[in-house]
């Protein structure tokens, strides 16, 4: 038995999310699931870290079309994999740079910029 999404998201309204999400918010976490059930570790695992640090922020949940989310936040941060998080339109990284950024003490300042 296999899942295989069917989404009415076409690329270019993908892509008009992703550009706008980005634009929009001073912290945007693209992420599998929502901010209530996240449906990966590494989701789950930046979101946390996220809210140790901000009340507000948004977050997108890629799977309704996970392939044309990819290709869209590709061509602002360069990077496939999801998580991804951005910081006043630029790219901070995934779940695992949250977690340097934790450890080295700088992900409250980074979220704050």
């Amino acid at each position: 038995m296999t899942f295989d999404p069917e989404t009415d998201l076409a690329p270019d309204d993908v892509q008009a999310t992703v550009d706008d999400a980005i634009a929009e918010n001073d912290v945007v976490l693209f992420m599998k699931g929502n901010e209530l059930m996240p449906q990966c570790g590494y989701s789950k695992k930046a979101l946390g870290l996220i809210q140790r640090h901000r009340d507000e922020y948004e977050t997108v949940d890629v799977l309704p079309a996970l392939d044309a989310f990819r290709e869209a936040l590709e061509s602002h941060s360069g990077w496939e994999t999801i998580p991804q998080t951005f910081v006043d339109g630029e790219f901070v990284g995934g779940s695992d740079v949250l977690e340097q950024l934790e450890d080295d003490g700088d992900l409250g300042a980074t979220l704050a910029d």
